[in-house]
């Protein structure tokens, strides 16, 4: 195998491929990337035997073949390396070695056999849709904040994504919780998506697919099974196994007669619930709301530190209401609004709080009080 490639593609594939690889690894095959070269295209390999990359680069070709790497210093290498190098690989010398050269540096790297590296299995995918970038990053990025981190409940550790009814009709829906706190976001149905089985989607996938949806040109190929799911764009490929476990009836926690209303600027909100907190204990992180009419005060009081009050002028006409909230939930769900105002629905001091985007239904968080 010998093939020349330019630097920044060289680093942006292997860049992508090596993050999926764990830095612990009791097999040291998983350490590695699958290099494989072949016409004018190499493609870097990488996996932790729950999710696969596939990353292609063009590249000069003079004798195809395969080899396996350490994906860490590889990737550390390039890196290094000065942009627009050329850089040519291969494992013509020495058994077991890679030679990269690139200007006046020169490196060799120990190799293991192609032939162990493990390749995912393939998938009959019951479900192929494709979906622009924009939709299915803001499906992610507005519900991952609710990722439960707790193992015991392992089936809250993902995103579940699945077809739903919406506002709208039928909808591709996100759904994220912890417990604390819930996300739920609609995107419009794409054309083939109606019999997509619903999948959890594991946190690292959701943190690896951001990768893939920078571009807001690039159509996303989806392919859902039972067990599997696939994002596929013209360069990358992403296969992960789903998480194997049901997630739970979450329509039964979100509120659906909270009439107390609050509209507030969610960046001005944010930064006040920010600076308040300041003096709350590390443990409870917890501040209080009261309400009453077109004024909002927040407080901590904090037997170490001290208190602290602010108070913002709101949208706000019902009867007086104090309500506790821990302050990194509140900071979390405010920082997804993408609009000037945030919408809470308000039942008692005891009951789950709705949040929206203004009028926008489409986007609906959930979080659970605490007692201040």
């Amino acid at each position: 195998m010998k093939f020349s490639i330019e630097r920044g593609a060289l680093l942006k594939a292997v860049g992508q491929a090596q993050s999926v690889v764990e830095r612990r690894n009791t097999i040291p095959i998983l350490a590695n990337l699958l290099i494989e070269a072949e016409d004018a295209t190499v493609s870097f390999r990488a996996t932790d035997l729950d999710i696969e990359v596939v990353d292609k680069a063009p590249a000069t070709v003079e004798r195809a073949g395969a080899t396996t790497v350490p994906a860490v210093t590889l990737h550390e290498i390039v890196r290094k390396l000065p942009d627009g190098a050329l850089v040519e690989l291969s494992d013509d010398g020495a058994p077991g070695r890679l030679t990269v050269v690139a200007g006046r540096s020169h490196f060799t790297l120990a190799t293991l056999p192609r032939e162990d590296f493990p390749v995912m299995a393939s998938s009959e995918y019951t479900s192929n849709f494709t979906a622009k970038a924009p939709v299915l990053r803001r499906l992610f990025d507005k519900s991952k904040f609710a990722i439960s981190t707790e193992e015991t409940r392992y089936y809250l550790n993902g995103v579940y994504m699945h077809v739903a009814a919406g506002e709208d009709g039928q909808a591709l829906r996100c759904v994220a919780t912890d417990g604390h706190r819930l996300a739920r976001i609609d995107a419009t149905l794409p054309p083939g998506a109606e019999t997509m089985p619903g999948v959890i989607v594991p946190r690292k996938t959701v943190g690896e697919l951001r990768k893939l949806l920078e571009d807001d040109e690039v159509e996303i190929a989806v392919s859902v099974s039972e067990t599997k799911v696939r994002f596929a764009t013209p360069e990358i490929t992403l296969t992960s196994k789903v998480i194997d476990g049901t997630f739970p009836d979450y329509s039964r926690v979100i509120p659906v007669n909270n009439a107390r209303r609050l509209e507030v600027d969610a960046a001005e909100f944010a930064k006040a619930v920010d600076r308040v907190a300041t003096v709350s204990s590390e443990r409870s992180r917890a501040v209080k709301l009261a309400l009453e009419e077109d004024r909002l005060t927040l407080s901590v009081t904090s037997p170490d530190s001290g208190a602290a009050e602010e108070e913002l002028v709101v949208a706000y006409g019902d009867e007086r209401l104090e309500i506790g909230f821990n302050a990194k939930y509140l900071l979390e769900i405010a920082g997804q609004v993408d609009r000037e105002n945030a919408v809470f629905l308000f039942n008692s001091s005891g009951d789950p709080t709705l949040m929206r985007e203004g009028d926008d239904a489409s986007a609906v968080y959930v979080v659970m009080p605490m007692r201040v």
